[in-house]
This record gives C-alpha cells, structure tokens and sequence, in this order.
C-alpha cells in the first residue's frame, strides 16, 4: 500500500481521484443555458425628468423589441455658464447585444456636451430619421457611433457601440413627452 501512495502513480491517482470530483460537481450543479442581462425601470427617472427639466423630455416609446433598459442616471448640474442644469442618460442592451445610450442635457454650451457624449468633436455628415436631420459621428478608436440633434433648449445624442441601424431604429422611437408640473 505504501508504493501506491508515493512517486508517479500516487500522484496520478491523485490527480485522477481530483479531477473525478470535479466532473460530479460539474454534473450535479445547476447551470443556466439562458442569457440574463439586468433590466431597469426607467419610469421614474422620466416622471422626474419631466417635472424638472427646463425642456420637454425625449423618451423612448415604445422601447424597441428585444432592447433592455440596463440603466438611468438622472443628475442634476451647472453648465460652464453657472446655469442649472438636467441630464439624463439611459443605456440598453440592443436586440443584436451592442450597447446603446441615450443622453439628454439642457447643458450650455449645446456642443459640449454632445462631444462629451460622443466623443468625438466631428461631424461625418448627417442621416435623416422620421424626416429629423441628425449629425453622425463615429470614433474608430472606441468603435462608437453618434446621433447628435440640437434643439433650442435641449441636446439628444444617441451613442454607443450599436450599428447605424439600431442607433437610427432608437431614434426613431424617441417621443417629446409634455411637461409635468
């Protein structure tokens, strides 16, 4: 018995005894075959939006099938002119499992913000959506796509490493929701 537990096949048999256990453990455990991503409800961040924003608020509606809300941050700020100002960026899984954000800001000055949240200072021409002209920007370094829209009060930029049609089909979707008071 002792040669058994010494030298090379002691350690085999070790090794054996090890890795049977582990293929049980493999065998016996659980294990999901489904894929899972987090969602969120952003309907308060849209209530709280449309109470206190200065602008009127862009939401998705509806959101896009087989896109899932992963996050909402809501803040509130001053602009480099000392003005108050809202922000609000949602972010999604997209059908084809890209990234996908939507940021909104009354923020001054309007181009700042938007080359923040696209990273890029450059427009590459522009695409029509529902008949709105956006700026499209592309930062290949980040492999990140951009709708940029200016408004008169507000900025919306579509973002993220999403395709130029899952971008445009989240543009399409955004609705102007009526201000709460």
């Amino acid at each position: 018995m002792r040669r058994f537990t010494q030298g090379f096949y002691g350690y085999a048999f070790a090794m054996m005894v090890c890795l049977a256990g582990v293929g049980v453990f493999l065998l016996i455990t659980p294990q999901s075959r489904t894929e899972h991503i987090p969602s969120v409800n952003f309907s308060i961040d849209v209530a709280n939006m449309r109470r206190d924003a200065s602008y009127q608020v862009w939401t998705p509606d509806p959101v896009l099938a087989n896109w899932v809300p992963t996050s909402s941050r809501m803040t509130r700020g001053k602009d480099s002119e000392g003005r108050a100002t809202v922000t609000w960026r949602l972010g999604f899984a997209t059908a084809k499992r890209a990234h996908a954000l939507l940021a909104q800001s009354d923020e001054r000055p309007a181009a700042g913000f938007a080359n923040r949240m696209a990273n890029s200072d450059k427009p590459q021409g522009s695409v029509q959506v529902n008949g709105v002209t956006w700026e499209k920007r592309f930062r290949e370094d980040k492999n990140q796509r951009s709708l940029v829209r200016f408004l008169p009060d507000a900025t919306l930029v579509v973002t993220g490493t999403a395709q130029w049609d899952e971008l445009s089909a989240l543009a399409a979707t955004l609705k102007q929701q009526s201000k709460l008071t």
